[in-house]
């Protein structure tokens, strides 16, 4: 099989600039879940899963919290009593047991994964 990459333009960085958040999103579900364990408002959950190395932008996380309380995962509350009110999220038992089923599946693709990158990394 011939490679002619060296003619043609290269795209690398646009193709990744379209793959990586492609990645991210199949794992912003599980990482939001793990961080519910606890009532948290959404800017301050933008905040601490960026100190965490997941970047995540409001206008993505919001949606996803909604469809999370919509599936009853999470369950929200207001909290009106400050001077600037915030909807807060946490996981509910049917969310805890989902994030758990989750992570055992994460971990198993994670697995499989890990073993076709050493396994290239060999043949390579």
């Amino acid at each position: 099989m011939e490679d002619n990459t060296n003619d043609q333009t290269d795209d690398r960085e646009e193709i990744l600039a379209n793959l990586i958040p492609e990645l991210r999103r199949g794992t912003l579900v599980l990482s939001v879940l793990s961080q519910l364990t606890e009532p948290v408002y959404g800017y301050s959950l933008v905040q601490d899963l960026a100190g965490k190395g997941i970047e995540v932008e409001a206008n993505t996380l919001y949606p996803l919290l909604r469809r999370l309380e919509k599936q009853g995962l999470v369950l929200s509350q207001w909290e009106t009593t400050s001077n600037k009110p915030r909807k807060y999220y946490m996981r509910n038992l049917k969310g805890t047991a989902v994030f758990e089923e989750l992570k055992i599946q994460w971990t198993e693709m994670a697995n499989c994964v890990n073993a076709l990158l050493t396994k290239e990394k060999q043949n390579g």
